[in-house]
């Protein structure tokens, strides 16, 4: 899929290059299609905009209540490439005024995913049928159910007519905003934030989803749900813990000038630090992000560190530290990142980098460890902003603990 991918933009590229032209994309709504696995489309809208200072192209995509302004748009003769903030995926094709060809490329794992995009497209899916129920509400969901792979996840959803927002909880944070619809007996929802492009497709009664989940074209799984008001997931707070043996959180990872990293150091002696396991390839992981951005600005404390252990699927370190520099640059993060592994996510390689830990299960994961340098409790995941209450509810938890442990 590399070599055909990057022959594919090169291609576009040149064609750019070759073919000189006056023509530019028309200014407005635009929908986009990726073409994911079984025929499916993953649909999103963005909306193409100039700057009224130099006539520099940005967009908005959006995603539900979610709008992600991106500021990084080229255009050169009929070819157009589209940087999404922060993360390192990219649109690349050539347009006409009102259509763009080209791909979705993420080239640290090697992924091109063809897209079209149409001018004047206001909708997302296109609707065949009335809905026939409305899907509002709790719905305990099974993923790759009957397999070593299931897990489970918390629907929650708003339906309005025939338009559904809402998400899917995990144990390992949420699907982030999804949008869709009830089309007939059918519902479709969609995400694309340049990171993730993710579809689910499902049959739908009044108690029951039978569907697929589809992550780009690289990935799909079944999913089973049920109506139930009362499901809940299982604690975050008790899915990670420290093996038998250790009672120290240990780790010794660099900066991006080659300084070595501990909790040993003086800046974290005597200090509450919360050690955030992530990475800049995160949705997730951004969202937890600005969030600690926000309460240190918020909530000051000379007690109160933050640091950050970067598990980077970039091929080189210098790659993976530029990742990390472009994140510190795009969100403004004020507390250090070092790079505990690059050159893949796994998370059992990454567990081999904290040995202490019995997993790393999630993407973020973050570890509070207390002035005396003990391990009080691990979260599992992040409960993002498109949860609605639930990230409210972590709020004020994660206020109330942090605030408790500055007071010992």
């Amino acid at each position: 899929m590399k070599k055909s991918g990057t022959l594919l933009l090169l291609t576009l590229l040149l064609m750019g290059c070759q073919q000189p032209t006056t023509k530019t994309p028309s200014l407005g709504i635009w929908r986009a299609e990726l073409q994911v696995m079984d025929g499916q489309l993953l649909p999103f809208n963005f909306k193409l905009m100039k700057t009224a200072k130099d006539s520099s192209y940005h967009m908005e995509v959006y995603n539900a209540q979610e709008v992600i302004t991106v500021d990084e748009v080229t255009i050169r003769n009929d070819s157009i490439i589209i940087r999404t903030p922060v993360f390192e995926g990219y649109l690349a094709g050539t347009f006409s005024e009102e259509r763009i060809e080209g791909v979705f490329v993420k080239e640290s794992l090697d992924r091109v995913v063809p897209f079209t995009a149409f001018f004047g497209e206001a909708t997302r899916f296109d609707l065949a049928a009335p809905s026939k129920t409305n899907i509002s509400g709790i719905w305990e969901t099974e993923f790759s159910p009957d397999t070593e792979d299931q897990y489970m996840g918390k629907g929650i959803f708003s339906q309005k007519g025939d338009l559904i927002t809402g998400t899917f909880r995990t144990t390992t944070g949420d699907y982030r905003y999804l949008e869709g619809v009830a089309d007939g007996d059918s519902i479709k929802l969609s995400a694309f934030d340049g990171a993730h492009a993710f579809l689910f497709a499902a049959k739908v009664t009044d108690s029951t989803l039978n569907g697929t989940f589809y992550s780009g074209n690289h990935f799909k799984e079944p999913f089973i749900g049920k109506r139930n008001g009362n499901f809940e997931l299982p604690s975050a707070d008790s899915l990670t813990f420290l093996k038998e043996g250790y009672d120290r959180l240990d780790f010794r990872f660099p900066d991006a000038t080659g300084n070595q990293l501990s909790l040993g150091d003086a800046r974290f002696k005597d200090k509450v630090v919360l050690v955030q396991i992530m990475g800049t390839w995160c949705p997730n992981c951004l969202d937890e992000t600005k969030f600690y951005i926000d309460y240190l600005k918020n909530k000051p404390s000379d007690d109160l560190e933050v640091i950050a252990l970067a598990f980077e699927y970039a091929k080189t370190e210098e790659a993976a530290f530029k990742s990390i520099q472009r994140l510190r640059d795009r969100i403004g993060v004020n507390y250090p990142i070092v790079l505990a592994q690059f050159g893949t996510s796994d998370k059992q390689k990454a567990q081999e980098k904290l040995p202490m830990l019995n997993h790393v299960l999630s993407y973020p994961t973050t570890i509070f460890v207390d002035k005396k340098g003990e391990v009080r409790k691990i979260h599992t995941g992040f409960n993002g902003p498109a949860t609605g209450e639930k990230y409210l509810e972590f709020q004020n938890e994660f206020d109330s603990f942090v605030q408790a442990l500055l007071t010992e």
